[in-house]
């Protein structure tokens, strides 16, 4: 009940005196460091679309892509040629992604 009284004779948080804002300089060096860190799954994944077993399933996805989207009326699409990819980059992925970790 204490606890209670204290709340009420103190007021809103709001009427307190705002906190002191950190300076803008300060603001600036912590926005760079966030910007510098780099996802290695996203560094891994790109190198491994590089791969040539990667780059003809590309090619297949986006020939189906284009055949798919050529057309007004179909049932076709492009699932299977999607899934190879992803298949063929994660597996990849799976190889080099812990050799980079820490």
């Amino acid at each position: 009940m204490v606890h209670e009284r204290e709340m009420i004779t103190h007021g809103d948080p709001e009427d307190e005196a705002p906190a002191e804002e950190e300076e803008p300089e300060e603001v600036e060096e912590e926005e760079e460091e966030e910007e510098e860190m780099v996802d290695p799954l996203e560094t891994v994944r790109q190198k491994c679309e590089e791969t040539e077993h990667c780059v003809h399933t590309r090619h297949r996805l986006e020939a189906c892509e284009a055949r798919v989207n050529s057309r007004s009326h179909t049932q076709e699409d492009c699932t299977e040629e999607l899934f190879d990819f992803l298949h063929a980059r994660e597996h990849c992925v799976a190889h080099k992604l812990f050799s980079s970790l820490k």
